[in-house]
């Protein structure tokens, strides 16, 4: 048990360490972009006194390393700064995006999820044959397209063709959950089609790898139906790398909902830095990026203990 939190200790040790080297990066990032943020804030007509007062109140003429400290400090105390194109804090504004970023990506996950465990159990048992062959096109297919095409494809089908869902995602807090699952339909189903063709196939080639085993081969001599090996046998062995996957395609779907949520000017975190971006508001940049590299880095970490918890093998490596 000493072991197994050591391991667990360690990785969490490794998460923040990682962030914050993630944290550097993301300020190092905004500080070597193009322009004068003060200039941009004012405009060009902007007078060298207006720009120099405006330096001043942002604190623009500090170093960088002091600036730096100042921004590490504030998140640790739970201020992510104030936003410069409205002057409201910016945990006011990231609250309400990342409410609706973290609703799209947990109805995507509720459809992928369970459907990628399916379609790569059936792919497994089924190798080789026709309906293999067809869920393996189809899902490369998937993921040679880009998420903007996709996305594209599907409003052209079922929003100007078929007229069947809106090409626009947007929701309000006085939707009921029924219209809004309907106002999210087509980037739900863009997430889903790219994320489930990635756990699919790493399903089925888990799966596949597990009924190669020497006990796989005694219950097949022993008379077992193929399905009940491939449910009851190969698919628990086959969890720990399944976890591992299903997780970090999760952290796909809340960090890389950036270009969904830009196509279909969903109101969510990616929508909102990239707004920030165009508006040069730096520190909301800052914000959305370190909230982006927290969410991915955590669940990067809970699919490695959640690694270690499955397989016996990883909690007692050998010296």
């Amino acid at each position: 048990m000493n072991a197994v939190l050591r391991l667990l200790a360690q990785r969490i040790a490794l998460g923040a360490g990682s962030l914050l080297a993630v944290s550097v990066l993301i300020f190092l990032g905004t500080e070597i972009l193009p322009g004068d943020v003060a200039q941009a804030i004012l405009g060009q007509a902007a007078t060298p006194e207006a720009v120099a007062a405006i330096r001043e109140t942002l604190d623009l003429n500090q170093p960088a390393y002091i600036r730096y400290f100042d921004w590490l400090g504030g998140i640790l105390q739970g201020d992510l700064g104030t936003s410069l194109a409205n002057r409201r804090p910016i945990g006011e504004m990231i609250g309400e995006r990342l409410q609706n970023t973290l609703f799209l990506a947990a109805v995507s996950a509720a459809i992928a999820v369970p459907l990628a465990v399916f379609l790569g159990l059936i792919a497994a048992r089924f190798r080789n044959s026709w309906l293999d062959k067809s869920i393996s096109i189809a899902t490369l297919s998937t993921i040679s397209m880009p998420e903007f095409f996709v996305g594209y494809v599907l409003i052209f089908i079922f929003a100007v063709t078929l007229r069947w869902a809106p090409s626009l995602a947007s929701v309000y807090d006085s939707m009921s959950l029924g219209e809004k699952l309907y106002a999210i339909a087509l980037p739900c189903a863009t997430l889903t089609l790219v994320v489930v063709a990635h756990m699919m196939r790493l399903t089925r080639a888990a799966i596949i790898n597990v009924m190669s085993s020497p006990y796989i081969e005694m219950a097949e001599l022993k008379g077992v139906t193929r399905s009940r090996i491939t449910l009851y046998h190969a698919f628990p062995n086959a969890l720990s790398p399944i976890i591992n996957v299903v997780v970090l395609n999760l952290a796909y779907l809340v960090v890389g909902v950036v270009l969904v949520e830009v196509v279909f000017v969903y109101p969510g975190m990616g929508q909102l830095m990239v707004d920030a971006v165009a508006k040069r508001d730096v520190p909301v940049v800052q914000a959305c990026g370190l909230i982006f590299a927290a969410a991915y880095i955590l669940l990067n970490m809970t699919a490695d203990i959640l690694s270690i918890l499955s397989n016996p093998k990883l909690r007692h490596p050998r010296s």
